[in-house]
C-alpha cells in the first residue's frame, strides 16, 4: 500500500492503526503518545491519500468514506499534528509546497469582485448555525483568556477590552471597522466609549443581522455598516480597527490594503490589525481549506505583512503574539459544536456537519501543534501618537469586560 510509505516516514510519536479497504491492518508506531485506529472504506484511498493526503483526507471524511474507530476526527487530527510538529520545518510533499507557492499569487488574486463572492461562500451562511457555536455576542474571531478555565463569554470580552485599549479611544472619535462581522466589536466601542463606528463587511448575511441589531440596542445613530470593499471606503477616520479580515486581503494586495489605512487614517490616529499569522515564514493555504472553507484565503508571516507597512511609511508602534489562545477558543467552539450537532444537520445536512466537524478540529490543531498563530499589530503615522510605554494596554477599562459579560450573560464553556 503505497499509503504506508508515507505513514513509515510521519508517525515518529504514539501510533496509528489502519485497517485498509481490503481489510488488511498496518500498524505505525513510535515513541509514546496517542493511540488512534482508521478504517478506510474506499480502495482508492490507498493512493489518493499518498499523492494528495490533505486534500483527500478531508473529503474522504465528509463523504463517510473513512471511520475513526476509538477515537475522533480531532484524536486523529492531533496525532497527525504532533507528529508533523516532531518532523519540524521540512515536512511532508515539499516539491508540491514548492508547486502551491508558484501559484499562489494567481490564486489569491482578490479584485473587489471576486472578494465579495469568496466572502459569501463561508459568511453567507446562515447565521443560526454560526449561534450554534459562537459565543452570544458572535464574535468570530480569536478570544483572549487571561486565565485558564475562564468562558468563552469572558473571553471574548476580554478580547475586545484589548482591542479598545490598544485603540486608545476618546468619546467622539470615529472608527473604522474592516470586516465588522455581525457587529459586536463596533457596538461595545460605541457603548462603551462613545465613538462613532464605521463598519465594513462583504456578507449581506453579516450587514443584515448586525443592522437589525443597531436597532435593538438603539445605536443605529452612532454605528452604521455597508456592504463594502475597503477599497471602496472614502474620508477619514481617528481610528481603524480590522480583526480576522486581512487573511481574505491576498498576498498581492497587502501593499493597496496598507495604503489605504494610511489614506484613512488621521494624522493623529492610530490602527490596529488582528490578523491569523504563521511563524515559520511565507507558505501555502491548506488545500481542503482552500477548496471548502476560505476560499483564496492566506494566513501571512510576519515577514510578508512588515514591507507592505514600511513601504506605506507606517509607524509599527507595538506587536503582540497571542500564542495558544486561538487553540483554546477553537476547542470551545468545537465542543459547542457537538452540542448542537442535530441542530446544525436541520440547518443543512451530514456531510455539512462532518464537513464543519473537521474545519473546527483541523484548525484547532493546527493553532495548537504547528505554526499558527494570531498576531495584533498596532499603527500610527507619527511615532508620538501612541504613549512609550505599554501601561495603557493593561490600566484601561479592567471592568469593562466584566460589564459586558453580566450584560449579556455569562455562558459556561
Amino acid at each position: 500500500m503505497l499509503l504506508a510509505r508515507l505513514l513509515d516516514h510521519l508517525v515518529s510519536v504514539g501510533s496509528l492503526t489502519v485497517i485498509d479497504a481490503d481489510g488488511n491492518t498496518h500498524l505505525f508506531r513510535g515513541t509514546a503518545g496517542p493511540a488512534v485506529t482508521v478504517r478506510l472504506h474506499d480502495r482508492a484511498l490507498h493512493r489518493r491519500l499518498f499523492f494528495d493526503p490533505s486534500l483527500g483526507f478531508g473529503e474522504a471524511y465528509m463523504d463517510g468514506r473513512v471511520s475513526i474507530v476509538d477515537s475522533d476526527v480531532y484524536g486523529l487530527l492531533e496525532l497527525i499534528g504532533i507528529n508533523l510538529e516532531a518532523l519540524g520545518r521540512s515536512g511532508l510533499y515539499g516539491w508540491k509546497k514548492w508547486l502551491y507557492r508558484l501559484l499562489r499569487r494567481v490564486r489569491q488574486f482578490n479584485p473587489v469582485s471576486r472578494a465579495r463572492v469568496n466572502a459569501a461562500h463561508h459568511y453567507d451562511l446562515t447565521g443560526a448555525l454560526y449561534e450554534l457555536f459562537l459565543d452570544s455576542d458572535k464574535q468570530y474571531s480569536c478570544a483572549y483568556f487571561t486565565e485558564p478555565g475562564i468562558s468563552l463569554e469572558r473571553a471574548q470580552a476580554e478580547k475586545k477590552r484589548l482591542i479598545a485599549a490598544k485603540l486608545l479611544l476618546k468619546p467622539g472619535m470615529t472608527v473604522l471597522d474592516i470586516g465588522c462581522g455581525w457587529g459586536g466589536l463596533a457596538f461595545y466601542l460605541a457603548k462603551e466609549f462613545g465613538v462613532d463606528v464605521t463598519g465594513l463587511t462583504l456578507s449581506a448575511e453579516q450587514q443584515k443581522a448586525a443592522e437589525e441589531r443597531a436597532r435593538e440596542q438603539s445605536l443605529a445613530d452612532r454605528v452604521r455598516f455597508h456592504l463594502r470593499d475597503y477599497r471602496e471606503q472614502t474620508s477619514a477616520f481617528d481610528r481603524i480597527v480590522s480583526v480576522g479580515m486581512f487573511e481574505h486581503v491576498g498576498i498581492d494586495h497587502y501593499n493597496r490594503y496598507f495604503s489605504q489605512v494610511r489614506d484613512l487614517l488621521k494624522p493623529d490616529g492610530v490602527a490596529l490589525l488582528h490578523t491569523i499569522g504563521r511563524i515559520d515564514g511565507p507558505g501555502v493555504t491548506d488545500p481542503w481549506i482552500d477548496r471548502y472553507i476560505f476560499p483564496r484565503g492566506y494566513i501571512p508571516a510576519l515577514s510578508e505583512i512588515m514591507p507592505a507597512i514600511e513601504k506605506n511609511r507606517l509607524w509599527t508602534t507595538d506587536v503582540e503574539v497571542l500564542r495558544l489562545h486561538y487553540a483554546e477558543t477553537l476547542h470551545h467552539w468545537r465542543r459547542r459544536f457537538a452540542r448542537n450537532r442535530d441542530k446544525a444537520k436541520a440547518l443543512y445536512d451530514e456531510r455539512f456537519c462532518r464537513m464543519w466537524e473537521y474545519y473546527l478540529a483541523v484548525s484547532e490543531v493546527s493553532f495548537r501543534h504547528l505554526a499558527t498563530t494570531v498576531f495584533q499589530i498596532q499603527l500610527a503615522k507619527r511615532q508620538d501618537t501612541v504613549p512609550l510605554t505599554r501601561d495603557y494596554v493593561f490600566g484601561t477599562g479592567e471592568a469593562h469586560a466584566d460589564k459586558l459579560v453580566r450584560r449579556h450573560g455569562s455562558r459556561a464553556a
